[in-house]
């Protein structure tokens, strides 16, 4: 009895162009990059960009149900629907089409299952009390992707444009979206290497994707401050790295890490770089820490807020960003002292035996912010200031808040884009 396919559709598949002739067999050349390289790159820049008044739209003639809200799980669940922007090396960005959500069809051989040419981005839509669709500062995720793409030779695009399709599709997709606090639309702009080839040069062709899943709250029932283990036997970036750019390639190496972490009871990592054990990131979060200065007025030291110095091995979080400029804004009106600095574990440990260690945080666009209570470090745990039966502090849950208003237009502000 014959075998059935390894790959069987389930759904219709998405097709793509192919690149010429021409673009294959320079990508089997013996040398990774050609010399030509510059003026390849001059030619690009010529080629049309994104342009959203070509837009096709197909809809599903077989609309999904929505599941109840309280039973959404974080990227299960998806939309009717997917927008896709299909590039080549001689034509430039093609029409984009919003089809029905379906398969991929990529040849075996295809530059993103070989060599990583993957970028990609996370952002959300949200919807206000009186029913308005509201993007968080998308041009920041334009302005990181097109970096992402910049790093690994994939085409860059025209970000406003994209934004435009990307509100074109949130609002045919918005009867995904919950009409209560706390839920939104996760949207997933996705930009692979489409090149048929195992050679390793510069992709001839590109596809750029959309696809979004409804999501309810991080923390359904309140706050829930997580452990860290400090971890060293493995490293998340390095100087000269691509930690800095949103990169399939750097998640995937941190999953072992993780579920080691998870053996000991801990939920994720806390990667610190070097002999000096500098703090970068936690997890797939950027990370925050509140502590008081030694010195101070009458002995009292202080307040400070710190995070990692964008170095090239920390990502450009679009929530770090936020928290960074309403820090400043806010709580520096209160005295506090808000910088972008290295420092160490060994200094976070000092200031936890001093009692100077406040509150620790993670920030991202899940979460928006994730208390630490602990961090294992050297076999010992370092207290991160909550006390007992908190699961938050004070300045996490006011920077929660202050963001919260602005995603769900509480609050008038220009991070705050309608969706119309």
């Amino acid at each position: 009895m014959p075998r059935p396919p390894i790959f069987q559709p389930l759904k219709p598949t998405l097709t793509f162009s192919k690149p010429p002739l021409s673009l294959l067999n320079r990508s089997l050349s013996t040398r990774p990059y050609s010399s030509s390289i510059q003026t390849q790159e001059s030619a690009l820049a010529t080629l049309p960009n994104i342009n959203p008044s070509t837009l096709t739209i197909t809809k599903t003639t077989t609309p999904k149900e929505l599941l109840p809200p309280q039973d959404l799980v974080f990227g299960r669940t998806f939309t009717d629907h997917m927008l896709s922007i299909e590039w080549t090396a001689s034509q430039g960005w093609l029409p984009p089409r919003i089809t029905p959500y379906q398969n991929l069809s990529l040849d075996p051989a295809t530059c993103v299952f070989h060599y990583a040419f993957e970028a990609f981005e996370g952002m959300k839509a949200y919807k206000t009390a009186e029913g308005e669709l509201r993007l968080f500062r998308p041009d920041r995720n334009m302005r990181r992707l097109n970096r992402s793409a910049e790093r690994i030779a994939l085409p860059t695009f025209d970000g406003e444009a994209f934004t435009d399709l990307i509100a074109k599709f949130t609002r045919l997709e918005e009867r995904f979206i919950p009409a209560a606090r706390g839920y939104s639309l996760y949207l997933r702009p996705t930009l692979i290497g489409t090149h048929r080839t195992l050679g390793v040069g510069p992709p001839g062709s590109a596809l750029l994707y959309l696809i979004a899943s409804p999501v309810g709250p991080y923390y359904p029932t309140g706050f829930r401050a997580v452990s860290l283990a400090a971890t060293t036997s493995a490293v998340r970036a390095w100087p000269g790295g691509v930690g800095d750019r949103k990169l399939g390639a750097n998640y995937a190496p941190c999953i072992v890490p993780q579920l080691e972490a998870a053996k000991r009871g801990y939920h994720q990592n806390l990667w610190l770089w070097g002999e000096e054990e500098f703090v970068t990131e936690v997890g797939t979060m950027n990370l925050f820490v509140c502590v008081k200065e030694r010195d101070g007025v009458d002995g009292e030291g202080r307040k400070c807020l710190w995070t990692a110095p964008l170095d090239g091995t920390i990502l450009e979080g679009v929530v770090r960003e936020s928290v960074l400029e309403l820090a400043r804004e806010r709580l520096g009106k209160e005295g506090w002292k808000v910088e972008e600095r290295s420092f160490t574990m060994r200094e976070l440990a000092e200031a936890a035996d001093e009692g100077r260690l406040l509150e620790v945080f993670g920030t991202g666009t899940a979460a928006v912010v994730a208390p630490v209570r602990m961090i294992n470090w050297r076999g010992r745990d370092v207290d991160c200031g909550l006390k007992e039966g908190e699961e938050a502090g004070q300045v996490a849950r006011r920077l929660k808040g202050w963001i919260d208003e602005i995603h769900y237009g509480d609050v008038e502000h220009p991070w705050s884009v309608k969706v119309n």
